[in-house]
């Protein structure tokens, strides 16, 4: 039985609008309190709004609660009438401000199933939760975190649901139009440009790279919508067109970001727009006055050392900019007295555990599988190795590395078909992807490219070896096709053209990482899952609650992208090999490589040949390579959130109809494949939605991309980028022996260093860089792991609580695992002097450049 309040208070508002001075058994005293975050506005601005939000205070209309039953009124099958009150500032905080509303409910209202927010205030609010107090079954919770604009600004009200998670069939009858009208609010009618303050999420394409109308160098393909460039979409902004060609979207410092997608501002994150975008621009402005020149490079690996010792000793910034620098990216600025001040990087860790780390060809191979990049190296299964490309355009098809170079060295087997039956023989292939770009990158000055090939030896040790290096030149210049193998050597001119082969075959891993396995298979394509979970899946939705940790921020973290990394003559272009075609590769990319099914952990591992399908093995994979921290870690994070996930959908879909009949769910896949990745719809390789099984495979595959796959390729940039000529981003230079001149060939004996450093990128290309990586790799203190904490609707059910406490614990599990595993003097690709211990799958970190830890989303 309900509560019997003893006194009323007046001016209390009942659901018939009048005041009830009489305790009646069918009525119910319930509190609401309502949390708001504390804005971190101008002083000034604050200090006005506060008048005028007082004045609103005293009159009693600052925040406007509506109360809405979850359930029509049985009498007259319509909505039943909402309760309205006015909730008052009750408390204050360092962060916090806190509203209460009292109402009387009437028995027969029922419960209350959401609530209508009129936000009467001067300024957007940011509704983080709203609890009532009173009723029989305890306390209902509204978890909101999200901006509420005030009512002068939108007249629409906002309406919020409680935690409790429905299906579209089990949607309650007073709660069906909301449900349905607040998703038609969602996607927008597709017209005019978007506001900031605008909750509207729709599809558009990459149209915003180049600025033709600024300067027709700045000309750029757009990507998606067409056969030539296909690219998943990205959300609509709906800015004015180009004059100078009407295809594109006109540039503007404005890059419109759904209002509740953007960074919270309690979140210390590095790699805001504040931080990137003022603060990396501030640092390269400096850079730009101290290095003239843009294309200097380093005279020694002395002055390279310098940077982390002595750093740069910065110009005058502008309007206080130093203070500035040292608020956002603190770690790099170094105040050293009232009249220095240097931009001095840190040591990264593997430098710090051996400075020539870089050097070792036993290093070079290790990272392929435990690096900041391992999701390139692939098994050997064909032999000769040839391109697919067509030699009429870029020259014979057969590979340089033929069997009189590999066969000496593969210890203990006769012959290369032999090594390659036994599993033997990887490769980081990027030949065929990068040969078509050659010549173009080539008519760019101070750049070069190749295609590539490079082969490893799995040795007894459970190590891969590097045998060879090709790089190949099409055909160009009237110059026939050049490609050259070379292998390591112990002579000194030899080794010193192994060292110059090894940066190209890095150069291209870099750009490779960057574009297409970091920015393209994380970022980019987990774009239209974030627009589609919006426009299509209530936020009431069970789905869209197990998705939304992983797809906040990802689209405020993509418009950045857009603004200043890999637009036109961005970070991106000047810094790494495609320079101006960096975004066209990665279209290529997607259109020869991306299928969503290889995105699931097993499938790539599969489809690289790096395991194979073994039941009796653990997660059902035997791994060729047995030591392979990546894969090893990382099945053990794909199998944990599979479980999750399967605990989670079968307690929502028991049967498969329930699946099949699901109007939200359905019509969010459909989208995703015909709209967010249209380019593609018509792929066989697509899954269905029929089954649980479907549904289970399709949620875990989004949910590793956004998490773990995105951590184990970003957030050891720094510690192996760090130190660039371990990765240097960019090459500069042919490699000697390709067409040399008789003066080009002495310079090269004579000094086979001095060479090397002028292959490197620039100081302001190497320095951009680390400025990035050094962003990119960092945690924030309040950054949010998987499995860490229990979102508030997870509480409401039993089950799903149970199922969550069971992965957290799981994943605590695995950290002690990847402990042991690390410790283990055998797994030589983890574990050895100088060697950093792989931690990239270790689920939880401290904040910081840590080289562990998987936050949901691609946040940074």
């Amino acid at each position: 039985m309900w509560c019997v309040p003893q006194c009323l208070k007046p001016g209390m508002a009942t659901s018939s609008g009048k005041t009830n001075t009489k305790s009646q058994n069918v009525n119910v005293n319930v509190k609401a309190i309502v949390t708001i975050e504390q804005s971190n506005g101008g002083l000034l601005l604050n200090l006005i709004n506060s008048a005028v939000d007082g004045i609103k205070e005293l009159a009693g209309k600052t925040l406007v609660l509506e109360l809405v039953s979850d359930e029509l009124d049985p009498k007259t099958n319509l909505e039943r009438k909402t309760i309205k009150g006015n909730a008052r500032k009750t408390e204050e905080k360092e962060n916090e401000v806190l509203y209460e509303a009292t109402f009387e409910l009437a028995a027969e209202f029922g419960k209350v199933g959401a609530v209508l927010v009129e936000n009467e205030q001067h300024n957007e609010i940011f509704l983080k939760s709203i609890v009532f107090d009173g009723f029989p079954d305890g306390p209902v919770h509204l978890t909101c975190d999200s901006w509420v604009q005030p009512m002068h600004d939108n007249p629409v009200k906002r309406v919020f649901f409680t935690d409790k998670s429905y299906l579209c069939s089990q949607t309650p009858s007073g709660l069906r139009r909301l449900r349905e009208e607040e998703l038609k609010l969602l996607r927008g009618n597709g017209e005019g440009e978007r506001k900031s303050s605008d909750r509207i999420y729709d599809y558009g394409v990459y149209n915003d790279l180049g600025d033709p109308g600024s300067n027709i160098d700045l000309k750029r393909p757009i990507l998606g919508g067409s056969k030539q460039y296909p690219y998943p979409r990205r959300c609509r902004t709906g800015r004015e067109h180009s004059d100078s060609d009407p295809s594109y979207e006109k540039r503007s410092s404005s890059f419109y970001v759904p209002r509740d997608e953007t960074f919270s501002e309690v979140k210390q994150s590095q790699f805001t727009k504040t931080t990137i975008s003022s603060g990396v621009s501030a640092v390269l402005e400096s850079l730009d006055a101290i290095l003239t020149d843009q294309n200097l490079g380093f005279r020694s690996f002395e002055d390279i050392d310098t940077i982390y010792k002595e750093g740069f000793k910065l110009s005058p910034l502008k309007e206080n900019g130093l203070n500035f620098l040292q608020r956002v990216i603190p770690r790099l600025i170094k105040a050293a007295n009232d009249s220095q001040n240097l931009l001095r990087f840190d040591t990264p860790e593997t430098v710090k555990r051996d400075r020539f780390f870089w050097f070792s060809d036993e290093e070079f191979a290790r990272e392929t599988l435990a690096g900041v990049n391992p999701y390139s190296i692939q098994l050997v299964k064909e032999w000769p190795l040839r391109s697919k490309l067509e030699s009429q355009i870029y020259g014979p098809p057969e590979s340089a590395i033929t069997r009189e170079v590999i066969q000496p060295h593969i210890i203990g087997y006769g012959t290369i078909e032999e090594a390659i039956k036994e599993k033997k023989l990887y490769m980081l292939d990027y030949h065929d992807l990068l040969l078509p770009y050659v010549s173009k990158v080539r008519e760019i000055k101070d750049t070069t490219l190749y295609g590539s090939r490079t082969l490893f030896f799995l040795t007894e040790q459970g190590t891969l070896k590097p045998l060879a290096i090709e790089l190949t030149r099409p055909p160009m210049d009237g110059k026939p096709q050049w490609k050259q193998v070379f292998t390591p050597a112990s002579h000194s001119t030899n080794l010193w053209l192994w060292r110059l082969a090894k940066a190209h075959v890095l150069a291209h891993d870099a750009g490779v990482h960057e574009l297409i396995n970091h920015w393209l298979r994380t970022h980019a394509v987990m774009e239209p899952f974030v627009v589609a979970t919006n426009r299509q899946l209530s936020s009431m939705h069970p789905i869209y609650k197990l998705l939304h940790p992983h797809l906040r921020y990802t689209l405020a973290i993509n418009s950045l992208a857009r603004e200043i990394l890999i637009n036109a003559n961005g970070i991106i272009e000047k810094s790494f090999s495609p320079n101006k075609y960096s975004m066209e590769l990665s279209s290529v990319a997607y259109d020869q490589l991306w299928q969503f099914d290889l995105q699931a952990l097993p499938n790539d591992l599969i489809y690289r040949g790096m395991a194979v399908v073994d039941p009796n093995a653990p997660h059902g994979l035997k791994l060729t390579i047995e030591d392979y921290p990546f894969a090893n870690d990382g099945l053990l994070i794909w199998d944990s959130i599979k479980q999750w996930v399967t605990d989670y959908v079968n307690h929502y879909y028991p049967t498969p109809s329930i699946i099949e009949s699901d109007q939200e769910l359905q019509a969010w896949w459909t989208e995703i494949r015909t709209v967010g990745h249209g380019d593609k719809s018509e792929e066989p390789w697509w899954p269905n939605l029929k089954t649980p099984k479907d549904l289970i495979d399709t949620i875990t595959t989004i949910a590793w991309t956004a998490s773990a796959h995105h951590a184990a390729v970003n957030f050891t940039q720094y510690t192996y980028g760090g130190y660039f000529p371990n990765r240097p981003n960019i090459v500069r230079t042919k490699i000697p022996t390709e067409d040399p001149s008789k003066e080009e060939w002495e310079t090269f004996l004579n000094n086979p260093e001095q060479t090397l450093l002028e292959c490197f990128p620039s100081q302001i290309q190497a320095t951009t860089m680390m400025v990035v990586f050094n962003i990119l790799s960092y945690h924030s203190p309040d950054e949010e792991y998987i499995g860490q904490y229990l979102k508030p609707s997870w509480t409401e059910d039993p089950t799903v609580k149970a199922a969550y406490e069971k992965f957290n614990g799981r994943l605590k599990e695995i950290e002690g695992i990847i402990d042991s595993r690390n410790a283990d003097c055998n797994m030589k690709n983890r574990h050895g002097v100088g060697v950093v211990p792989y931690e990239q799958m270790k689920p939880f970190s401290g904040p910081g450049i840590t080289g562990k830890g998987i936050p949901y989303s691609v946040s940074i």
